[in-house]
């Protein structure tokens, strides 16, 4: 069974991101992945500085972060778009992540891991722009980025008080985009 972390780059109370990165993750469950759901506020770490890390080694729980994704075969990642990009909070944790302990191979976290990207926004791009630049670092940290991805525009009118996923057509991309997910992290795990 493949098995799919579920994330989000905001930690706001209500973020869109990670409501919508729920969704997807229920839709992964439909396709038959098992998946695990966190809140990047429950991996808090400090911002990457090469003289601190040489001097203390890799905090915990950015250790505890990048086992996770080591640990998963496939991501979904849902991004707020900030200034047309991706917020310090996820690309911190992607680059304490990136960090090569001991004897394992350099990207262990990232290579050959197949993600899915997303985005919400209040406004009607629906963070077109960071998925752009999301899906380049992810490529470039040696993931297999599915083609298909998920721009949320209006995201404050698209989820009921419990966060649901009210819109149809948002909901079908979801499904589209997570058996996609699926599939190819099955096929990478049969190689």
């Amino acid at each position: 069974m493949v098995k799919v972390l579920a994330f989000s780059g905001s930690t706001r109370n209500g973020s869109f991101n990670q409501a919508l990165v729920e969704n997807a993750a229920e839709a992964a469950k439909a396709a038959g992945a098992d998946v695990t759901v966190i809140s990047l506020a429950d991996y808090a770490m400090p911002i990457f500085n090469e003289d601190e890390e040489s001097e203390y080694g890799m905090p915990e729980r950015a250790q505890a972060f990048k086992q996770l994704l080591i640990d998963h075969d496939a991501f979904l990642i849902a991004s707020p778009e900030y200034n047309s990009s991706y917020p310090a909070l996820l690309k911190n944790a992607i680059d304490w992540a990136s960090r090569k302990t001991g004897d394992e191979p350099m990207l262990a976290a990232y290579k050959n891991k197949v993600v899915g990207l997303m985005a919400a926004s209040p406004g009607g791009l629906g963070g077109m722009r960071v998925l752009v630049v999301l899906r380049m670092l992810m490529q470039n940290l040696m993931s297999v980025v599915t083609p298909l991805q998920v721009s949320l525009a209006n995201a404050g009118d698209k989820f009921d008080d419990n966060g649901k996923l009210l819109d149809e057509t948002a909901q079908k991309q979801l499904t589209n985009l997570t058996q996609q997910l699926v599939s190819m992290a099955a096929k990478l795990n049969a190689e």
